[in-house]
């Protein structure tokens, strides 16, 4: 049944008139709830198991939503009433109700009452749309109430008392009552959602008072948005997001621009005037980053949120600053040293806000509250240096010192100089290991909730009882390979989450090939699309790997056990296999389909290359599958070695073709951190060894990674998932070409190609170190590799540009990578239409909707990449905190280290620690104005002086003390100690001890880097000479292969455990980093972690 009513809507223009909507009724309209017969279900429902509905009017769903949002409240039933006046009042909570209406987590509904026949009721003459909004609501819970045959009550929340008693009895079974009341009479066990219900009211109340104060003006009024959005399109304005100078928040911010400048906008001018003074940029140079000097420049602008600026006149703009920064102190050097003027502005509006959930901590009680008499108003220190305090007002405060605390920012007006909030609730006592962990979290935006029971039901049974077995019919499906390959996996030790394996098999006939094989976990089969792992995997997009533990994207019985590749159990795999000339590894033929297994060996990484390298082996402990007799366990390691000599041979065959095609062999060191019998105590930090057979598990995943792309771009133009590498910005390169030019090499960065070929010349230099840290420092020049839709990007941009390859994407880690997923279902779908069996649309999503999954997936994954990050470096601290400091020189003082000089400040230099791979700054200039100064002894005091800053190196002339000379690359020893902050995170900090190294006679053993894979390139073109000699051809590998090292997840050390983390430190001036300064590791990736991947 459809009714059709009309609803009129004045509009007040110059020629008046009247607009009439058509508003039409049905019956037909869903309920969700598992409890009706009648209504056909679509989506999530409301479970059959609640003892009530919960229905908030308007005013709770507009400013008592984040009470909502708390995962313990259940059976939330949302009118279309609340959710468009929400909608019509705040754009950003309204963005937050949707979120949670589509979240597979939440346990809530959207009630469409207003299109509901019998629910919906039309406004009365002289009724205000405030109480036919509250009346709306009302009958829709009776309706739902009567419609249910009122075998379930409906509580309706309000915070109105007038509500309270002009509804509370008026239906039977339909209860409206206070929020507060409800909370505490229906949720006693959440005394938590009591207090937050009291920390927004307060906050409300707060608002209120301060909008009626007549206060002085702070900052300058935002413009609004259509004017800001009008100018923007005639070039006045530029568009961008803000992003603070962590280690200079108070005072320098960049907005990066969302978009090319058009050349006849005046901002276009303004640049071309910039380059005409001198400062260089690639032809076809955009505006990249407008700076922001100063907290009025800024005007309330907060880290991440969308902006209009304007630029200031060419005679204002300033550079950027080229001194040394301390995070989070706020008291900067006397002196200020800047870099060339760039395009510099102000912010006149906000487009967008960028606020979330903050972690903080309260002053000290001496520091006491600020204004107020009842609650106590309170500035909360963010755990992020680059937010500003947040204004709260507490009844708490008392309870909550030094524990961290979660808050969330409300307002900014312009008579404030902070902006107004609240508190959300406790994580715990600062310091906690488990504390910090949870402030990472939340810092970074993930949530990793316990996996729901819709999403454990959705899981196969494997227990003693009734184990987990192939299906008879599944396997018949499929090519088997159980009995004909020999197949094994290589990981690091310990590893449970086994998603990849490989195989080589000597192929029978006169044609001379031999069959490779990569075989990944088939996740796809135990996850349906569109079901609640699936929702799921999606929300998380990836594994979070920490440096203590980590969090799954699926279910354990997947990750750990079913998907999992184990030695010995028959699993379901997708494979790709090539069949390859047995000579020069030529591709002749690539098969793709889906496959059952059962791999013979689970190898970690050390006993393989020891397999390899002929070395002694414990076959028990080592390789537990090489059973039998002594004969027969060398028998078997021989035909083990045999294969896996093969393997390396054709990845040494295809990583020199790669790296002549122009791929990059960049550099770092991952480091691993060893725990401590006690629990939370670090035993060390050591850089990870990095092997041969690293390179050769990574040159196998990229192989499949690059053909899976070259396949679905063939059969899916408009639809691929892929992964492009953007060539990075030239002005990024300036440290780098700087720090080779001090050491006479020429860096040439026109290509990849070019940049390859100059950082292959370094490799000879004296000093091994040397190519290490410049190859590091091409690595933080490098943009991030991004998820893409190939229907969005212009094939000549899908490029991966430190893979020298034209087309890319992960298909080989579906455990820990929803993107990976998301490949293998477009490659079942392509494989299936060849066949004429099926085409989903779930599986192979329109351009649009692929574009908003890869979005999702590049904002996750690095999430994860600045969480591990942040985990590395929260027990890197403790290891350097937990020894009493002490600042002498000790040969076991894990706290002194050499140091090499690669960078030159104007107040000091950044330094490479091999010892710990980490990089820091020492400042040579303290606060008071005195420079470093040489003393008698060989140590290092300050005294007054000066400091000359040049080009490729540094002069401390102090008035007393002897003047000394840092260059580039010139080798010192430091102290490194952990500071403790109150507020924030701990940092490391360098001292500077002596001006020689611990080693006179060269760099430490482990301080020398090892290089796998320059010894794979020159025994490929050794070969390749004799190969020449002979008269063979030299060609090898497939065509269009990619270099470096691919997503293997476990794989270490190389390019892509940190290829993905680089913009970040790019943008903000390599060097700003603190005599005292933050320590950054330069391997962000634990074991678990791939090359490429975040």
């Amino acid at each position: 049944m459809l009714e059709q009513r009309q609803r009129e809507m004045r509009v007040r223009n110059v020629l008046g008139g009247r607009v009439v909507r058509e508003h039409y009724l049905r019956e037909a309209v869903p309920c969700h709830s598992a409890l009706c017969t009648r209504c056909t279900r679509a989506g999530k429902v409301l479970g059959a198991d609640l003892t009530h509905f919960l229905t908030p009017d308007c005013t709770v769903a507009l400013h008592y939503l984040e009470v909502l949002e708390l995962p313990q409240l259940n059976g939330l039933l949302f009118t279309h009433t609340a959710y468009q006046h929400v909608q019509h009042k705040s754009r950003r909570l309204y963005q937050r109700l949707r979120r949670l209406l589509n979240s597979p987590r939440s346990d809530c509904v959207l009630f469409a009452n207003e299109f509901q026949l019998g629910a919906y009721v039309d406004r009365r003459p002289s009724e205000t749309h405030a109480a036919w909004q509250t009346r709306s609501v009302y009958h829709a819970a009776v309706w739902y109430h009567k419609h249910l045959s009122k075998r379930i009550p409906v509580v309706m929340v309000t915070v109105d008392p007038a509500v309270v008693e002009k509804y509370g009895s008026a239906t039977e079974g339909v209860y409206v009552v206070p929020f507060q009341v409800y909370l505490e009479s229906f949720w006693p066990d959440v005394p938590e959602a009591s207090e937050f219900l009291g920390s927004l009211h307060q906050a409300l109340i707060t608002k209120e008072v301060e909008s009626c104060r007549g206060r002085k003006r702070e900052f300058a009024e935002h413009l609004p948005v259509d004017v800001l959005e009008a100018g923007i399109r005639a070039g006045r304005y530029i568009k961008g997001t803000v992003s603070m100078n962590k280690h200079k928040a108070h005072v320098e911010a960049f907005v990066q621009q969302h978009r090319l400048l058009s050349k006849d906008t005046g901002a276009w001018k303004e640049f071309l005037g910039w380059l005409n003074h001198g400062v260089w940029f690639s032809s076809d140079a955009t505006l990249d980053d407008v700076l922001v000097l100063g907290m009025k420049n800024r005007n309330r602008a907060i880290h991440g949120d969308a902006v209009a600026v304007e630029l200031l006149a060419r005679t204002e703009w300033q550079g950027r600053s080229l001194t040394l920064g301390d995070v989070g102190r706020y008291d900067c050097p006397q002196e200020e040293s800047h870099g060339e003027p760039m395009p510099t502005g102000r912010v006149v509006g906000i487009l967008q806000r960028n606020w979330r959930d903050y972690v903080a901590i309260l002053p000290p009680p001496e520091e006491g509250p600020t204004q107020g008499r009842q609650a106590q108003r309170l500035l909360a220190v963010p755990w992020d240096f680059r937010i500003p305090k947040i204004r709260i007002a507490t009844t708490q405060a008392a309870m909550l010192q030094d524990v961290r605390i979660v808050v969330r920012i409300d307002s900014w007006d312009s008579t404030s100089q902070y902006p107004n909030g609240h508190f959300v609730r406790a994580l715990g006592k600062a310091g906690d290991i488990e504390t910090e962990v949870a402030a990472i979290l939340i810092e970074r935006g993930i949530s990793v909730l316990p996996f729901s029971e819709a999403q454990l039901r959705e899981m196969p049974t494997d227990s003693p009882t009734s184990p987990w077995a192939v299906d008879p019919k599944e396997v018949a499906q499929r090519r088997d390979l159980r009995l004909s390959h020999l197949i094994f996996s290589i990981d690091p030790q310990g590893c449970e989450d086994v998603d990849d394996a490989l195989s080589i098999v000597q192929c029978d006939g006169l044609d001379s090939t031999i069959e490779m094989g990569v075989h990944i976990a088939d996740v796809t089969k135990f996850v349906p699309p569109g079901g609640p792992t699936d929702l799921e995997a999606r929300s998380r997009a990836t594994t979070y790997y920490f440096a203590d533990r980590r969090f799954d994207m699926l279910p354990s019985v997947l990750s750990s056990n079913l998907c999992s590749l184990r030695s010995g159990e028959d699993r379901y795999a997708f494979s790709v296999l090539w069949r390859l000339d047995k000579e020069t590894y030529e591709v002749k033929d690539v098969w793709f389909g889906r496959t059952v297994i059962r791999s013979t060996y689970k190898l970690s990484y050390e006993t393989a290359q020891a397999v390899l390298d002929g070395g002694h082996i414990e076959f028990a402990t080592e390789i537990p599958e090489l059973c039998g007799t002594e004969d027969e366990q060398q028998v078997r390691l021989g035909e083990l070695r045999d294969v896996l000599n093969i393997l390396t041979d054709v990845a040494r065959a295809w990583l020199c073709r790669r790296t002549a095609n122009g791929g990059l062999q960049l550099e770092g060191s991952e480091v691993r951190v060893e725990f401590g019998g006690v629990p939370g105590t670090v035993s060390g930090i050591t850089p990870k060894k990095a092997l041969e057979v690293h390179e050769t598990v990574a040159e196998c995943m990229i192989g499949a990674n690059t053909w899976v792309a070259q396949r679905l771009f063939k059969s899916l133009l408009g639809c691929t998932l892929l992964r492009r590498h953007p060539p990075p910005r030239p002005e990024l390169f300036g440290p780098l070409c700087n720090a080779g030019e001090s050491q006479g090499f020429h860096i040439d960065i026109s290509s990849n190609k070019a940049l390859s070929d100059s950082l292959e010349k370094t490799k000879d230099h004296r000093e091994p170190l040397v190519s290490h840290i410049l190859r590091i420092l091409a690595t933080h020049a490098m943009s991030n590799a991004l998820y893409c839709s190939s229907a969005s990007v212009p094939q000549h941009e899908l490029t991966h540009y430190g893979l020298a390859l034209p087309m890319y994407t992960h298909f080989t880690s579906p455990i820990r990578r929803y993107s990976d997923i998301l490949v293998h279902r477009q490659l079942l779908a392509v494989l299936a239409a060849e066949n004429g069996d099926f085409e989903d649309s779930e599986v192979m999503p329109s351009g649009t909707y692929l574009e908003e999954i890869c979005q999702h997936l590049n904002e996750r994954t690095r999430a994860a990449q600045k969480a591990q990050k942040d985990s590395v470096d929260l027990f890197q601290c403790l290891f350097f905190r937990d020894v009493n400091p002490r600042m002498e020189e000790s040969s076991t003082d894990h706290r002194v280290a050499d140091a090499l000089v690669f960078a030159i400040r104007a107040n000091g230099v950044l330094v490479y620690m091999p010892r710990f791979a980490l990089r820091g700054a020492i400042f040579l200039k303290d606060k008071e104005g005195r420079v470093a100064s040489l003393m008698a002894d060989g140590t290092c005091d300050f005294r007054h002086g000066c400091l000359i800053h040049k080009k490729h190196e540094i002069v401390s002339q102090p008035s007393d003390g002897l003047p000394f000379v840092l260059r580039l690359f010139d080798h010192v020893t430091v102290h490194i100690s952990a500071e403790q902050h109150r507020a924030h995170a701990d940092t490391l900090h360098v001292h500077l001890l002596r001006l020689e190294g611990l080693n006179q006679q060269g760099a430490h053993p482990q301080d020398t880097p090892s290089r796998p894979r320059d010894h794979m390139v020159r025994e490929v073109q050794r070969r390749a000479m004799v190969d020449v000699e002979q008269g063979r051809s030299s060609t090898v590998g497939p065509p269009a292969c990619p270099l470096g090292r691919e997503s293997y997840r476990q794989s270490t050390g190389g390019l892509y455990e940190f290829l993905e983390e680089f913009e970040e430190i790019a943008l903000m001036e390599i060097g700003k980093k603190p005599l005292a300064c933050v320590i950054v590791k330069e391997a962000d990736q634990p074991t678990s972690q791939s090359m490429e991947s975040e």
